[in-house]
C-alpha cells in the first residue's frame, strides 16, 4: 500500500513537472496560434473539433531551422492567378526569390505578394511563403505549409521554419487556400513548426 501511495505521489510530481516544462518551451508563435485556435470568433476549426481542442501539435523548437535568407527582388514580375483548393483564384506575383542554406544544402524559394492583400491596412509589407518538404503527408499536412514574412529594408531577412503553419483548409474544407507551387519544394524534412492536425 505504501509503495502504491509513493508511486502516486511521484507520478503527480512528474505530471506537474511535465506540464510546467510544456508551458516553458511554448514559443510566442505557438502561444499565439493556440490562443487564436481556442477563440471561437477566430478559429478555423469546425465546432465539433473546437469542443475537444486542447492545442496544436508542434515540433520542438529547433534553432537549426532559423536561417538568414538573401532576398532578390523581382519587382517587374507579372501578376498571375494562383490556384486554390476551391474555384477561387488568388491574384499573386513573385515579389522575390529567397536564397538560403539549410543542413549544408542551398535552396531557393519564391516569396509572393497578393494584389488585394497589399492594399489592405496593415498588410502593405506582407509577403507569403508557401512551401513543400519531405514531411508532407506524414508528420505534416499533405498540401504543404505557409510562413508569413514582411518586406525587409535591406536584401536579407530571417527565415524561421519554426513559424511554419498549416493552411486553414487543413482544419476545415470550407476555406479556400492557395495551393503551394511545385517549385517551392525544399528537398529536406523540415521538422519545425505546426504538425498535421489529427481530427
Amino acid at each position: 500500500m505504501r509503495i502504491l501511495i509513493a508511486l502516486l505521489i511521484l507520478g503527480s510530481f512528474l505530471s506537474c513537472g511535465e506540464s510546467e516544462k510544456q508551458i516553458l518551451v511554448e514559443t510566442p508563435f505557438q502561444e499565439k496560434m493556440n490562443s487564436e485556435f481556442k477563440d471561437a470568433s477566430k478559429s478555423p476549426l469546425k465546432s465539433k473539433d473546437l469542443k475537444t481542442f486542447k492545442g496544436l501539435d508542434f515540433f520542438a523548437y529547433d534553432s537549426a531551422f532559423v536561417v538568414t535568407a538573401i532576398l532578390k527582388r523581382t519587382a517587374s514580375t507579372d501578376w498571375f492567378d494562383m490556384k486554390t483548393t476551391t474555384d477561387r483564384l488568388s491574384k499573386e506575383r513573385v515579389y522575390g526569390i529567397l536564397s538560403f542554406e539549410l543542413e549544408g544544402k542551398s535552396f531557393q524559394l519564391n516569396v509572393y505578394q497578393g494584389e488585394k492583400l497589399m492594399k489592405k491596412e496593415g498588410f502593405e509589407d506582407y509577403l507569403f511563403l508557401p512551401f513543400l518538404d519531405h514531411t508532407n503527408g506524414s508528420s505534416t499536412y499533405g498540401g504543404g505549409r505557409y510562413i508569413d514574412l514582411n518586406i525587409p529594408e535591406g536584401n536579407s531577412l530571417v527565415l524561421d521554419f519554426n513559424s511554419a503553419y498549416n493552411p486553414y483548409c487543413a482544419y476545415n474544407e470550407k476555406f479556400s487556400c492557395p495551393i503551394v507551387p511545385r517549385e517551392n519544394y525544399v528537398d529536406l524534412e523540415i521538422k519545425a513548426g505546426v504538425k498535421a492536425f489529427v481530427k
